[in-house]
């Protein structure tokens, strides 16, 4: 496939990602907040649309201001650290909320125009994170300018096979969201979705995927992982493999959600390229979650596309947006460790400003180059300082 196009959306270098240091932080004042509430909201908008324009801090900044003001728990929580916009004066010093405590309060800064519920898989299907988003336009940019960036970044639009539910089938589901305005914007009229009630119709996706063999036409495959080795299972019992034409491409996200399946990464890549005849280049992983706004994706296509580096020495890794932040924890005091070490993943994401912008998970990576590499999900105890936060926020409720 050639790879002579430019990248749509531009990551920058480490000193775009430096903090400001003469930013002075503005003092606090809820009276003022409801007049700038559409203001921080376009404020975030023009970013996203145009990150050049303004600095990643200043805005992180105001954005932690109206979420004091406006969401109660958190104001609490973050008034008993001692951390207010008097005296936060660096997008690191903003507190962080670990992903768990959306399962235990409603972490919202006004009323939401839509409320995106989790699987529920770690503590029972009874108990599912929420996350309320009130303003559902900068969800739209920030999934579709990241997602056409690292998908997409050769054509305008593809033919698209979705292996997860629509959202009718899903309604609550943050990922069948995003599917669902990728398609919209960038499927086509022939897209369409391959899990219905009755499971995954793996029918009527080889008959669609044999189709698109015969006249030589790329498509995109994207969905969950389950299904995708749901199909890779098939294809081995019954020896089966395509050549999907030049160009196609898959998108996974996921994992095995705690399924026992003992499969690699590298395996995984080894067995779409086997079944789909789809080289490991145009194979990203997306990695996302119900708590945040944005998603991370692979560079290896966008890479590949713009030819940004040589083929043996481009590392797989996730692209982290101009709108979010990333930093590499240590998994009980969750101070900030040296480039290189392994810890818990903090995210920092303008598009979340009408929730909370800091987000702690216990997903254990760590850097490379301008992004970073997820190695897999902590334990109970090595996350341990993400319990603590949980427990203060309890205590300030």
């Amino acid at each position: 496939m050639p790879c002579q196009l430019k990248t749509k959306l531009k990551f920058g270098n480490a000193a775009d990602r430096t903090c400001i240091a003469s930013h002075c932080v503005p003092a606090y004042n809820a009276r003022r907040m409801d007049t700038r509430e559409n203001r921080i909201d376009d404020e975030i908008l023009d970013y996203i649309r145009r990150p050049g324009e303004a600095g990643f801090e200043a805005l992180a900044l105001k954005v932690f201001t109206y979420q004091f003001a406006r969401n109660p728990i958190y104001r609490k929580y973050c008034e008993a650290k001692n951390k207010t916009p008097d005296f936060v004066a660096s997008w690191r010093e903003i507190p962080a909320v670990p992903t768990e405590a959306f399962k235990e309060f409603d972490l919202a800064c006004g009323r939401p125009e839509k409320v995106f519920l989790t699987s529920g898989t770690s503590r029972g299907p009874e108990i599912r994170g929420r996350h309320p988003v009130p303003r559902l336009e900068i969800y739209r940019a920030s999934a579709l300018l990241n997602f056409s960036s690292h998908l997409l970044p050769d054509l305008a639009e593809m033919k698209m096979m979705i292996l997860a539910g629509s959202p009718d089938l899903w309604p609550r589901s943050s990922l069948s969201h995003m599917m669902e305005m990728v398609r919209q914007e960038y499927g086509g009229e022939e897209a369409a979705y391959y899990i219905n009630d009755a499971g995954l119709d793996i029918d009527r996706l080889l008959k669609t995927l044999t189709e698109a063999c015969d006249r030589n036409r790329p498509v995109m495959l994207l969905g969950v992982t389950l299904a995708f080795h749901e199909v890779l299972e098939y294809a081995r019992n019954h020896r089966l493999s395509l050549r999907l034409p030049n160009g196609s491409r898959i998108m996974d996200t996921g994992g095995f959600k705690g399924r026992r399946i003992d499969l690699s990464k590298s395996e995984l890549y080894r067995r779409y390229e086997e079944v789909f005849g789809v080289p490991q280049t145009h194979i990203v992983n997306e990695y996302g979650m119900t708590e945040m706004c944005s998603q991370f994706y692979d560079n290896v296509l966008a890479d590949c596309v713009n030819d940004i580096e040589r083929p043996r020495l481009r590392l797989r890794r996730k692209r982290i947006p101009p709108w979010v932040r990333t930093l590499i924890v240590d998994p009980e005091t969750l101070e900030e460790l040296p480039p290189g070490q392994t810890g818990l993943l903090r995210h920092y994401d303008l598009a979340n400003c009408g929730s909370v912008m800091a987000l702690q998970t216990e997903d254990v990576g760590r850097t490379i180059a301008d992004g970073f590499e997820i190695l897999g999900r902590a334990s109970g105890a090595e996350a341990r300082g993400c319990s603590l936060i949980v427990e203060e926020l309890l205590r300030a409720r």
